[in-house]
């Protein structure tokens, strides 16, 4: 069954990108999910069962803040 996981997500890889980073946030929901370094700020996009088999850790946003009106 395929990881539940949507935009603006925080996520933990496995491997580090070459900029030493290990912490992205999601863009980009489909067959590919696209990821932006938090370090770096560069774009890639992993296969679904790529991204499955490196992630180490999922972060939700966090909902409980209150809303600003």
């Amino acid at each position: 069954m395929p990881v539940d996981v949507q935009p603006n997500d925080i996520v933990t890889l496995r491997k580090p990108h070459p900029c030493g980073g290990y912490d992205w946030r999601v863009v980009r929901i489909g067959a590919d999910i696209g990821l932006r370094c938090l370090t770096c700020n560069r774009k890639v996009m992993l296969p679904r069962h790529e991204f499955e088999r490196r992630l180490k850790r999922l972060q939700r946003p966090d909902d409980s803040a209150p809303e600003a009106r």
